[in-house]
């Protein structure tokens, strides 16, 4: 089969396409392009998430390795993507992940991790398939199993105030939705004395019957725990625990572009300098808090390797993506969903403030509130996708709104003054056209996706047409 690799790894459906054949041939490729850049000395980590048979593949993988010369360390436990990531930097190594991060519990994947600690480049990875089913001499290497946590903690402890925590007046509640975060981010809060009470606290590998992904609709049983325990807010982690889901006092989901913005005036607070980095698909809020602040913003396409590689080319106070990845400046190139849920305490525990309260304060700091809708459209092939890509990209203006600002970075984004964008992006699995509104009112929204449904009717595409 053909095997691809996403913004973020190769995914598959466990027992069809992803099996032992495949993950030979990934684990073998990957093996020898590390033996042609760096040589047999580079050593390997290898780690897993509560999947079906994540562990299993690890141990498969690592062996492959060891066989093939490279001295392996294996993850001893279940272990979060950032966790591993940051062993990956602190120990010089190359490291590969069994996770399908968020998807649905039928997929794993594979996540190969380069010593700088960050998604892997495209040139990385295209040179990595490049590799696959081309053979090479074996040698003699080790393997053992290692915990990876000790390091990743002692250097969490070097960006987090637990002091400033512990005197948090808000009551903590964690969702361990079934994920690679336990065991990590409640062993955390526990040896700093920090209060917490939890639900889900072991690991599933179908997640429970739900999906690993802390958005809204899989949060119910924590939303409902937070509107039924006064002063209390929610906290949680996709399945490898490198996305975050923030739950407010009133039991409302709060937008990661939210959390971003106030992250980054948090940061500021506290000496931070530099940039942000953030993706094409993320919100004006955040353009809008950092013009406030003095802040350049460095945008993005949409995938975290490119908020990856921003971080590591320039100076980043924050980087982060509106599906629920950040990190920050003297961590790791990679979105850390467990450190995010740690900065969001340190922030209530300095402002005294509740979470809802903050979210006021950061829109009053913009200078307006930002809304958001989203419209799917979907075609028959990829030539339909790009034909409306191509027409939306030579739009001058939309009904009586004259296009301000055009961008082609990442599908078509277009802008109609300061506050107001469109967003058109193909799908990565699928033929669909996805369609991104923003502006600072819902009216705007309104009419601007009626402009978008009459123009639809007027790109009549037929076969062959250029």
């Amino acid at each position: 089969m053909v095997i691809k690799f996403g913004t973020d790894g190769w995914r598959a459906v466990l027992g069809k396409e992803f099996n032992r054949e495949n993950v030979a041939r990934v684990t073998l490729a990957a093996g020898k392009y590390v033996a042609e850049t760096f040589g047999y000395d580079k050593l390997f980590l290898i780690g897993y998430d509560p999947r079906n048979m994540a562990d299993e593949y690890a141990a498969y993988c690592a062996s492959l390795l060891k066989d093939k010369g490279f001295n392996v360390k294996l993850s001893n436990r279940i272990i979060p993507t950032p966790v591993l990531a940051y062993n990956a930097k602190y120990l010089n190594a190359e490291a590969i992940m069994f996770t399908a991060s968020h998807n649905p519990s039928e997929y794993l994947g594979m996540k190969f991790i380069p010593d700088y600690a960050g998604p892997a480049t495209s040139e990385i990875t295209d040179r990595i398939l490049l590799n696959l089913d081309e053979d090479y001499q074996a040698r003699t290497g080790s393997l053992e199993e290692t915990d990876f946590f000790p390091a990743y903690y002692e250097h969490i402890k070097k960006l987090v105030d637990f002091n400033k925590i512990k005197r948090i007046k808000s009551r903590i509640i964690f969702d361990g939705l079934y994920s690679a975060s336990i065991g990590y981010f409640d062993k955390i809060l526990k040896d700093n004395g920090i209060h917490f009470e939890s639900i889900r606290m072991y690991h599933n590998s179908d997640f429970g019957g739900g999906m690993p992904d802390p958005k809204p609709q899989y949060l119910q049983e924590l939303i409902n725990r937070v509107k039924n325990t006064p002063g209390s807010i929610g906290l949680a982690n996709d399945g490898d625990a490198d996305r975050f889901g923030v739950i407010n006092e009133k039991g409302d989901y709060v937008s990661p572009n939210v959390i971003i913005s106030l992250l980054l005036k948090h940061l500021v607070n506290k000496g931070y300098t530099g940039a942000v980095a953030k993706t094409t698909g993320s919100s004006l809020l955040i353009d809008r808090v950092a013009e406030k602040l003095g802040i350049k913003v460095i945008e993005t396409p949409v995938g975290f390797k490119y908020i990856g590689e921003a971080m590591r080319k320039n100076d980043v106070i924050i980087g982060g993506e509106e599906s629920g990845g950040l990190s920050i400046k003297g961590h790791i190139p990679e979105k850390d969903g467990i450190l995010a849920n740690l900065l969001v305490l340190e922030l209530l525990a300095e402002t005294g403030k509740s979470l809802f309260e903050l979210e006021n304060d950061i829109h009053r700091f913009a200078g307006c509130r930002f809304y958001t809708d989203r419209i799917d459209l979907r075609k028959n092939n990829s030539e339909e996708i790009k034909y409306l890509l191509e027409k939306f990209s030579g739009l001058q203006a939309l009904g009586c709104d004259e296009v301000s600002c055009k961008d082609l970075k990442d599908g078509v984004k277009l802008m109609f003054g300061e506050n107001t964008k469109i967003l058109v992006r193909p799908s990565g699995t699928e033929p669909l056209l996805r369609v991104y509104f923003e502006s600072d009112t819902e009216d705007k929204i309104k009419i601007l996706e009626e402009e978008i449904n009459k123009l639809i009717l007027n790109f009549s595409y037929r076969s062959g047409q250029n």
